[in-house]
């Protein structure tokens, strides 16, 4: 079975072709037959187009069009013709997964996108603006250049569907639950994917264990997971709540919004950009959304990018205290994406901190470039893990088993 994986970013989309036999799931994620993606820079006319195979062929590209659905259409054309062809005929492509941000509560599970799926994702476009929106271009791209090729929705807020009412509802008015506010969660893909990855790494029992999983990239999350199950996590009704982020806040005290609208005279759209946009890494050092740029500032001494290292990791300390208490007791603890997995520093800091649980990280494994390896001390009470995340693996799997079982 041929599965396309779609991955829309606000300013991005990602892209790459699996194929898995139709008789058994591989333990492990292949290697892609086929990578693509596209960057837009701030002329929405202009792409720049990445495109790698399995066998080393490359091709990088700015090219021009009307639309993003364009630029996808060119994309995929690699896919069958010149140096990166990987297939003869588009048509070969049995099934295409696409990441969706915000299923709301009538998505749990992954779907066959239908009609009445577009819709419901085009509503709750409102609450996530920057990617529900691009998941509706990559789908609609899809459809002109694979006609009736099988669609499928894997929605990042579907793992969090398990949270109990008490950690899901908001402390505000009954009405808020009927509006359908509340806590939805997400990086749902990748959280579900590293505690599934986690218990074979450890050759234990997914149902055994108490997870908590640090998603700490641009965008970033905990998940507390128990039996499996999403029981607790730090993003909310929308991804701004929560730990410090590369550009947005976090969680806050919601009287500084209402007093900047007050005082400051804010709108919703100035609100909305510098909780989003201006905050976080990059608000607090003035330097950059990225952590790395960040580091480099601290070694020059700059007293605002050290600032901002230390709130990151006092907020992901707290949080995960938080994260612990509702387990009550940790046997794993997963660090995955951009910073998660290159950060041997966030890494030790936020470890250092639950020694007291009998936690130890053993320095040299830590700083050694771990991939999917327990770099915990062996008398640790707490495995430490850090796992490649693997979303566009995870979407291609609920791909293979729709198909499977439909």
């Amino acid at each position: 079975m041929k599965v396309l994986v779609l991955n829309a970013g606000s300013s991005s989309q990602k892209s790459c072709l699996y194929e898995i036999p139709d008789h058994a799931m591989p333990n492990e994620a292949p290697q892609p037959l086929w990578t693509g993606k596209v960057n837009w820079t701030q002329d929405r006319g202009v792409a720049e187009i990445e495109v790698t195979t399995a066998t080393g062929q490359k091709l990088h590209e700015s090219i021009y069009g009307d639309s993003r659905q364009a630029h996808v259409a060119y994309m995929l054309y690699t896919l069958s013709r010149g140096a990166t062809k990987v297939i003869g005929e588009l048509s070969e492509i049995d099934v295409v997964g696409h990441r969706v941000v915000h299923g709301g509560q009538s998505y749990r599970n992954s779907v066959i996108i239908t009609e009445e799926v577009k819709q419901a994702i085009a509503r709750l476009s409102n609450l996530a603006p920057a990617h529900n929106p691009a998941a509706l271009e990559g789908i609609e791209a899809i459809e002109k250049s694979l006609g009736n090729v099988p669609q499928v929705a894997v929605f990042d807020t579907g793992f969090h569907s398990t949270l109990p009412d008490a950690t899901a509802i908001y402390p505000g008015p009954y009405e808020w639950v009927e509006q359908g506010i509340r806590r939805y969660g997400f990086h749902g893909i990748s959280h579900q994917y590293c505690s599934h990855r986690a218990a074979q790494i450890l050759g234990q029992d997914l149902a055994s264990l108490r997870i908590i999983s640090c998603h700490l990239g641009n965008g970033a999350s905990l998940a507390a997971v128990e039996n499996g199950r999403s029981i607790d996590t730090t993003m909310g009704f929308t991804p701004l709540d929560g730990l410090m982020m590369g550009s947005r806040c976090g969680s806050l005290d919601p009287g500084i919004i209402i007093y900047l609208m007050r005082q400051h005279n804010y709108s919703a759209e100035r609100l909305d950009y510098v909780l989003n946009k201006a905050s976080g890494l990059r608000g607090i050092s003035g330097v950059s959304s990225d952590l790395p740029q960040v580091m480099e500032a601290i070694t020059q001494g700059n007293y605002r990018a050290q600032l901002a290292w230390d709130i990151f990791v006092h907020r992901l300390k707290a949080n995960i205290g938080s994260m612990l208490a509702s387990l009550g007791g940790l046997d794993v603890l997963i660090f995955t994406a951009g910073i998660g997995e290159k950060s041997a520093g966030i890494r030790q800091a936020a470890a250092e901190a639950f020694g007291f649980l009998g936690l130890k990280i053993d320095p040299q494994k830590n700083q050694n470039n771990p991939v999917d390896e327990d770099i915990s001390t062996p008398d640790s009470t707490v495995r430490v893990l850090v796992i490649h995340t693997q979303e566009d693996w995870a979407i291609a799997q609920e791909c293979w088993h729709l198909l499977i079982n439909s």
